[in-house]
């Protein structure tokens, strides 16, 4: 393995902003990313909703999971990119994580390490 270091970055967003996040990784070079839909909650307040004359309240909200291992930019440029592009400046905006990835294999070809990335 080379001395070029894998990073996962992880981002919990508003899935409103997925094109905006995807337009500014593929600007930033990202080479692949994974989306997943997830429910979740945290600062967001909870909604109140009626169906059928009963109310409920709605505490786990849709978001979008985006994960992307970087080894040939740095994951702070990754990060930066998810944060402007989902930022909107109220509660429920998401998180980004950080991860060091100890190994990675690419199925089709055999690579290893970042050149599996």
């Amino acid at each position: 393995m080379t001395d070029r270091e894998l990073k996962m970055v992880t981002a919990v967003v508003r899935p409103d902003k997925l094109g905006d996040v995807k337009q500014a990784l593929a600007e930033t070079g990202a080479p692949s990313l994974t989306v997943t839909n997830v429910s979740g909650r945290g600062s967001q307040p909870a909604k109140k909703g009626q169906w059928r004359g009963e109310e409920y309240v709605v505490d786990l909200h849709q978001k979008v999971k985006i994960e992307c291992v970087v080894s040939d930019i740095p994951a702070q440029d990754v990060v930066d990119a998810i944060a402007d592009a989902a930022n909107t400046g109220e509660p429920g905006d998401g998180k980004i994580f950080v991860l060091p990835v100890e190994d990675a294999v690419q199925v089709r070809t055999g690579d290893t390490g970042p050149d599996a990335v």
